[in-house]
């Protein structure tokens, strides 16, 4: 029995999070049962990680490093073990190598790259971005393949997700750049690197498409 846990570090939106998980689980799908926990026996025993985000990239990482041993046991089964990593919003910036949200932070420095403010010149558009934008591919990586295979949706139609943040993820390399989408210009929707997966958009909050995109990632075995 795989299991998917969602990392309980005291920060992020775990409740919606995990209903949406619950939704999708069962007997049939690869991961069938699903915990909120930061227990490192549970994270040892899980297939799958997601790791919500919900604040300021520096309040999130106090939060998570309050936590001992958690980023060891994280860090062994991602980038030693290569099991699936799924961030979400700031759970996705925490992966970046920097962040400026209340003066400079080192990040998890998974993968290359700063989060930074969203700086606009429109001045019409509102910061923090919240609402529906549209996402569009950016580059090819097995979990992308693997969810156009097996999605319910036609993909190649527009596609729509819900947002809500003050900064972005600015990846160094650009096959890290999975997903676009633009508010005022094109920014990051989605970065990836292996196994590891971090999306700007919150999935537990995108309707249809945002558990599409968690059933995929749910059935996806990053180490085949």
């Amino acid at each position: 029995m795989n299991l998917v846990s969602i990392v309980d570090y005291g920060s992020g939106n775990l409740r919606s999070v995990y209903n949406a998980v619950k939704q999708i689980l069962n007997k049939h799908t690869f991961c069938s049962n699903v915990k909120v926990t930061n227990d490192i026996k549970e994270l040892n025993k899980s297939s799958h990680f997601i790791l919500p985000g919900v604040g300021s990239f520096k309040g999130c990482l106090k939060g998570f490093y309050s936590n001992p041993g958690l980023f060891e046991c994280l860090e062994d089964n991602v980038i030693n073990k290569k099991k699936a990593f799924l961030g979400i919003c700031v759970g996705m910036q925490m992966l970046a190598q920097r962040g400026f949200e209340g003066g400079k932070s080192k990040g998890f420095g998974w993968i290359d790259g700063d989060v930074q403010l969203f700086s606009l010149k429109d001045k019409s558009l509102k910061i923090p971005h919240i609402g529906w934008n549209s996402l569009s591919f950016n580059n090819q990586h097995p979990f992308i393949g693997f969810w156009k295979k097996n999605s319910r949706m036609n993909l190649n139609k527009e596609i729509n997700a819900y947002f809500v943040h003050s900064y972005i993820f600015k990846e160094k390399l650009k096959k890290n750049q999975l997903l676009l989408s633009n508010y005022g210009h094109d920014f990051t929707a989605m970065v990836g690197k292996e196994n590891i997966l971090g999306t700007q958009f919150h999935p537990e909050k995108s309707q249809k498409l945002g558990l599409d995109f968690l059933r995929a990632f749910l059935n996806w075995d990053s180490r085949v």
